[in-house]
């Protein structure tokens, strides 16, 4: 379905032209600016930043904070 477009219901709306309600339906500048404004990069060991879900448990049985995963 590259290139084709289609309505939050599904609905194939052509190839030619967007439905002209689309722009209820994507994102503004102020939705991106508020998503921005989340996203802020957490780079402490043991902390995890707001807007991702800690883990349950870490790899390989090893602690899901207190494990360096990845080296910086």
């Amino acid at each position: 379905y590259a290139g084709e477009f289609f309505s939050p219901a599904g609905e194939p709306l052509g190839t030619a032209a967007r439905s002209p309600g689309a722009a209820d339906w994507l994102p503004r500048e102020a939705d991106r600016g508020h998503l921005a404004a989340l996203m802020r990069p957490v780079m402490e060991p043991g902390r995890i930043a707001g807007w991702i879900a800690p883990p349950a448990r870490g790899i390989n049985a090893m602690p899901a904070l207190d494990f360096q995963y990845v080296r910086l």
